[in-house]
């Protein structure tokens, strides 16, 4: 059997994995493959007024990703039901005008959403993302709802054997049913997947359902912490690439 070997490493000591060759290579999309926060704070210098207040959009970028991620929260615990990324970001969208200062009358909240999808490709990703294609299946596995996948997708170039929404299991990463789509998408068993990440809580969840994990860094990632082990950690797609042997 053919095996890939990869170095982890913790703040203790360094773990050399042998990897069983995987079928296919499940991606996050927000955060690890297109630049999230880039792109909302494009969209509110393009979408909020410019006068005022509204000088430093970066608070309001924070406030933003702070209201989703306890909106999502509340949902993973039961205290909200399911609603997909468009009403969430929508609600934030309303919310961070309201708090800088501006009447919620003023903010186009749809125009805003959208501006925020338009989100750009790190510099490897379409690259790498082909030269991995190339060898096995790719599939894409976001939180974003299917309208706002799509619409990422086609922004940022990025081309998928298949993409897969989180709206489809009702639910969010990193709940079991979430990546039970892609295992269910493959049609093998979880340990012939690679679920790559720039988040060390979405790996997690992938290894609880029984996924292999590749870590990848990025500027907004979530770094993993000193007892995670994943199968990979590369400082690039392009370097998980050629840890795949990818032509």
């Amino acid at each position: 059997m053919r095996s890939l070997v990869a170095s982890t490493m913790s703040d203790a000591r360094e773990h050399t994995v042998s990897v069983p060759v995987v079928d296919a290579v499940v991606f996050d999309v927000l955060g690890t493959m297109v630049d999230e926060p880039g792109g909302i704070s494009r969209a509110l210098r393009e979408v909020l007024p410019t006068s005022g207040a509204v000088r430093d959009v970066e608070p309001l970028v924070r406030h933003w990703q702070h209201y989703v991620d306890g909106q999502q929260r509340r949902m993973r615990d039961g205290d909200r039901p399911y609603a997909r990324t468009d009403v969430v970001d929508r609600e934030a969208a309303v919310a961070l005008a309201l708090a800088s200062g501006i009447e919620a009358a003023d903010v186009d909240a749809d125009a805003l959403v959208r501006a925020a999808q338009r989100l750009d490709p790190w510099p490897d990703s379409v690259s790498a993302l082909g030269r991995i294609a190339s060898r096995f299946q790719v599939i894409a596995l976001s939180n974003a709802s299917r309208a706002a996948l799509t619409r990422i997708n086609a922004h940022a170039g990025l081309r998928w054997h298949q993409a897969l929404s989180a709206q489809d299991a009702q639910a969010y990463k990193p709940a079991a049913a979430v990546y039970q789509l892609a295992v269910d998408a493959a049609g093998c068993p979880p340990e012939r997947l690679l679920m790559v990440a720039a988040h060390a809580w979405d790996l997690r969840g992938a290894q609880a359902v029984g996924m292999r994990t590749a870590h990848v860094e990025r500027p907004v990632g979530d770094p993993p912490a000193a007892g995670d082990v994943f199968d990979l950690e590369v400082t690039s797609l392009e370097e998980l690439a050629d840890r795949l042997g990818a032509d």
